[in-house]
C-alpha cells in the first residue's frame, strides 16, 4: 500500500509516520484484501489536532475517516478506529461485491463547479442570471451497480453520489432522502 502522510502547518516526525504506516496498514488490511493507496492529513483547529484518513481500494472504493483530539496520535488513533470501524461493518458487501468484480473500477472525468450562493433579498435584483462559479475542478465518476454507488455513498459519507450505470452505461445519483432512505435518479 502507498502512504502519504503530510501536515498541514505542523511537522510530522519519523515516529509519527512509522506509527501510522503500521497501525493503519495492520487495521485496513484486517478488513480489506487489497488497498492500494492510503492519504493522512493532520492538522491543527484551535487546541485539537485534526486526523483524516482517506483509503482508496483496490475494488475502486473509498473510505474516509476524520477525528479531533487534543494529542496529535490519539487523533490518529481515533481516526484509525473510525476507519476500522466502518470496513468492518462493510466487510460482507466488499466482498460480496469483490466477488462479483473481475476487474477494477473504471474511471471517467468530469466537472465540478461550486456556485456562489445568494444572499440578496427579493427586492434586490442580482445584476445577471448567471451564478458565479467560485471553484471549477476535475472530478471522478466510477462505473458502478446500483448497490456499490449506495455503498460508496455511505463509506464516504457523502449526501450523493453520481456515477455511471454499468448496466445501463448512463449516468446515474444516489442520495439520501430526507425521511433517511436512498433516492436513486434513472434517467431515460
Amino acid at each position: 500500500m502507498r502512504y502519504q502522510i503530510s501536515g498541514k502547518q505542523i511537522d510530522i516526525g519519523e515516529a509519527l509516520q512509522t506509527h501510522v504506516k503500521e497501525e493503519l496498514g495492520v487495521s485496513v488490511k484486517k478488513y480489506a484484501e487489497r488497498p492500494t493507496e492510503a492519504v493522512v492529513v493532520f492538522s491543527r483547529s484551535a487546541h485539537e489536532y485534526v486526523c483524516e484518513a482517506t483509503v482508496h481500494l483496490s475494488t475502486g472504493l473509498t473510505a474516509q475517516a476524520k477525528a479531533h483530539q487534543t494529542e496529535i496520535y490519539a487523533a490518529f488513533d481515533a481516526c484509525c478506529e473510525k476507519m476500522e470501524k466502518q470496513l468492518r461493518r462493510y466487510k460482507r458487501r466488499l466482498k460480496d461485491h469483490h466477488k462479483d468484480r473481475s476487474e477494477p473500477v473504471e474511471i471517467y472525468g468530469g466537472s465540478s463547479y461550486i456556485l456562489a450562493s445568494e444572499t440578496d433579498s427579493e427586492e434586490n435584483e442580482p445584476e445577471t442570471l448567471q451564478p458565479m462559479i467560485v471553484a471549477e475542478m476535475e472530478t471522478k465518476i466510477p462505473s458502478l451497480s446500483v448497490g456499490e454507488a449506495v455503498m460508496q455513498m455511505e463509506i464516504a459519507g457523502a449526501p450523493v453520489l453520481v456515477f455511471r450505470n454499468e448496466s445501463k452505461k448512463g449516468l446515474n445519483v444516489v442520495y439520501r432522502r430526507e425521511d433517511g432512505n436512498i433516492g436513486w435518479i434513472d434517467p431515460q
